[in-house]
């Protein structure tokens, strides 16, 4: 049994589905069982209850020959930090007493670093727990940044013609597309490979302004300019969103290291260069996505 984490999720959602295909027992975790009823009628069992509950959390890791684990981002939460340790100890005591065997731990580029890169804190605080347990077979997957952090983008390029964000236009960023995030995730908990840490991300490295052309080729608009947005004004915007005010403070510290320092982090551990690059995220998932808010707006 393959027990998983965050089944609500861009990558956990994939992942349960590539395991399932591959005919391997599979248990998501999450919160509303109504949210994991896709995962249900293709083949998962469910386990719905409070990720911050480790009681809860060691029945659903019982029996598993390996797990797969990740903090939800608690972007609403009014204390994000807070929120996301309460989760990260609860997770790592149920794994324990679980004894569950090997696990995959989704972390992320930058959590060499206990401080100065925003939400990554609190992943490096988590692999720091993870690695305190004994007799586990611990693999730490640390992405470079989700291509798909950009799709929220598609929304302001169909309607004011720009793709907005708060790093620095000409700072290179280590990026990685979710679909092969979970193609790894899924691959290390069938037949493992790695342990330790894993670094993954796409073959170049690509600054805001070229994600924004190479976007806008996808998208029929040539030129596609990004701007960057003030701190307070892309605060605002998030907290527009959803986002609490801690969370957008994290998310703002997370675009200033973005803008100064990853680069430093893309090579600090093993790397697994991934297949899909900026442009065929552009023509696959960004144009579609833009495609259904452009046919809205005209």
């Amino acid at each position: 049994m393959f027990v998983l984490l965050g089944s609500n999720g861009q990558i956990t959602s994939r992942l349960a589905r590539l395991l399932l295909a591959a005919g391997h027992p599979v248990r998501v975790v999450g919160r509303n069982a109504g949210a994991l009823a896709p995962l249900a009628r293709a083949g998962a069992e469910v386990a719905a209850g409070d990720a911050a509950d480790a009681a809860f959390l060691e029945r659903a890791f019982a029996g598993a020959k390996a797990a797969y684990t990740m903090i939800p981002p608690c972007y609403g939460e009014d204390d994000m930090r807070s929120a996301q340790d309460r989760i990260g100890a609860a997770i790592a005591r149920a794994l324990g007493q679980a004894g569950v065997p090997r696990v995959v731990n989704l972390s992320s580029m930058g959590a060499e670093l206990a401080q100065g890169t925003g939400p990554i804190e609190a992943l490096h605080a988590q692999e720091q727990r993870l690695q305190a347990l004994r007799g586990v077979d611990l693999l730490h997957l640390r992405p470079g940044a989700f291509m798909e952090n950009l799709l929220p983008g598609a929304a302001v390029a169909a309607t004011a013609g720009v793709l907005p964000g708060m790093e620095a236009p000409d700072a290179a960023i280590p990026m990685v597309a979710t679909r092969d995030i979970a193609a790894v995730a899924a691959r290390e908990l069938a037949t493992p490979r790695h342990r330790g840490v894993l670094l993954l991300h796409a073959s170049r490295h690509v600054t805001m302004r070229e994600a924004a052309e190479l976007l806008g080729a996808a998208i029929g608009r040539p030129g596609l300019a990004y701007v960057q947005s003030a701190p307070a004004e892309g605060k605002a915007a998030l907290r527009a969103h959803g986002f609490s005010a801690s969370a957008a403070d994290q998310i703002e510290a997370l675009a200033r290291w973005l803008s100064t320092a990853p680069l430093a982090s893309a090579s600090v551990a093993p790397v697994e260069v991934q297949p899909t690059t900026m442009e065929a995220f552009a023509r696959e998932v960004f144009a579609p996505a833009y495609g259904r808010l452009a046919v809205g707006v005209a």
